[in-house]
């Protein structure tokens, strides 16, 4: 296991945009204001051929009286214990507060490697005000800017230092992503937390709890995954502030880096018009796919334990997603419990299934065998006295699958037999969960081509 370098202190003096510039990348949202970090956020940070994980945490504050602010502070205390070094980041600007006084206090108990870094130092005579943090017991703070990234290589080759990191070989641990998507207060954190069997992500009754992704190695089925918690998108007319703006944004971001985005529904709500929007994003970036009801436990506290209610009910939500979320009705769909865990132990093997349909290839002679039944079966209707034939077909790539059809002109497809093709490969090769994209190209190898895979009426 890498070792695990946590970066602290009191709310806002610069903690998320330091781990950015560290990692030369966004991950946690950077916001003027105390408390937008909630969760602890992980991610591999590299230098020099030396790796490690980062991890960002929220602010210290013992005077907490809101009860999501006081679970955040869980979340520090996790990653403080954990961490193999403790970056403790203080503004040199502010001078020294009590709040870093009391802070310094309790690391100095956990007995480990700190290294007190005195960040907003843009100027040498800010610089030189630094010395007055040498009373906090950690010696004078190495002074940087994580806004300007002045001194944060500097910082880097220490913290490695420091560990007495060498440099290693590429390990091999670019693990299948999977992302937990939907609107808001359906159970993803929920769903998260059970899956890692620890409290990872902060789950409160509030919508909009999770505001950065959260990051985890999960292990199903025997197979290592990283796990995303996104945050809850919400009609665009709804976003107002900025975090619930860049939190939208890292959530399509973590959509479009995973290979399987499973769909968290609301058991007790039904399916809403933001459920729809949640779902055609995934159909967008063309990602496999899983469905999840949540919260069923209520579901069978309404129905009283009575099994014949409970089968009518999951039933019409069946029909529902069918029906509704039709673009995704290839999706297997599994009905949970974050809260009592029931229902988890057919996820593992779902997504396991999902991914090798997602990533399966199929031999060009059976592509084109299959393609020629389907034309037989149903040949295409004439227009203008002209018909489609297919004169050729294979699987040009995987995940997803996108087959290239050739044929005698792509004027002649109409969306229905598109639809039928499409439907026609699902029936003969699975490709469960996956989209399925039909690349039409003319046999005569003109400019006119017609790429498939978004029907529309």
């Amino acid at each position: 296991m890498k070792p695990i370098i946590a970066i602290a202190g009191r709310p806002n003096v610069g903690k998320s945009q330091l781990f950015n510039k560290m990692l030369g990348k966004t991950i946690s949202i950077v916001q003027d204001e105390p408390g937008i970090t909630r969760d602890r956020i992980y991610s591999e940070c590299e230098w020099t051929g030396r790796r490690c994980l980062l991890v960002d945490t929220g602010g210290i504050d013992e005077d907490i009286t809101d009860p999501i602010k006081a679970m955040a502070q869980v979340q520090v205390r996790k990653a403080l214990e954990e961490a193999s070094l403790i970056l403790f980041v203080v503004d040199i600007r502010a001078g020294i507060t009590t709040q870093d006084e009391q802070i310094a206090v309790e690391l100095k108990k956990l007995k480990k490697p700190i290294l007190i870094v005195g960040n907003k130092a843009d100027n040498l005579a800010i610089e030189n005000e630094s010395y007055e943090f040498a009373s906090l017991g950690f010696g004078i703070p190495f002074c940087i800017s994580a806004l300007h990234g002045t001194g944060v290589a500097d910082l880097m080759d220490k913290m490695f230092a420091i560990l007495k990191i060498d440099k290693s070989d590429k390990e091999d641990n670019d693990f299948p992503r999977i992302s937990l998507a939907g609107r808001r207060n359906v159970g993803k954190s929920s769903i998260l937390n059970v899956l890692c069997g620890e409290d990872r992500s902060i789950v409160h009754n509030t919508g909009g709890t999770t505001r950065d992704n959260v990051e985890s190695a999960v292990k199903l089925g025997g197979r290592n995954f990283t796990v995303t918690d996104t945050s809850g998108l919400r009609r665009k007319g709804k976003i107002s502030e900025k975090v619930e703006f860049y939190s939208t944004i890292r959530t399509l971001q973590a959509i479009e880096e995973s290979e399987c985005v499973i769909l968290v529904l609301n058991a007790d709500e039904g399916i809403t018009n933001q459920d729809l929007k949640v779902a055609e994003q995934i159909q967008k970036a063309r990602k496999s796919s899983i469905i999840i009801v949540n919260k069923w436990d209520l579901i069978e506290e309404k129905c009283k334990g009575k099994k014949q209610l409970i089968l009518e009910q999951r039933k019409k939500w069946l029909e529902d997603i069918k029906g509704i979320i039709y673009f995704l009705s290839s999706s297997p769909i599994l009905f949970t419990s974050a809260k009592t865990g029931k229902g988890f132990d057919k996820l593992r093997s779902t997504v396991e299934q999902v991914l090798s349909e997602y990533n399966k290839r199929i031999d060009t002679p059976i592509v084109n065998k299959m393609f020629r039944e389907a034309q037989e079966m149903r040949p295409a209707p004439s227009y203008k006295g002209k018909q489609l034939r297919i004169y050729f077909a294979c699987q040009t790539s995987s995940a997803p699958p996108v087959f290239t059809v050739k044929v005698n002109s792509t004027k002649l497809i109409h969306f229905s037999y598109e639809r039928y093709l499409e439907n026609y490969v699902r029936k003969s090769f699975g490709f469960i969960g996956s989209p399925i994209i039909l690349n039409f190209k003319n046999n005569k190898g003109d400019d006119e081509e017609k790429p498939g895979g978004m029907l529309k009426k």
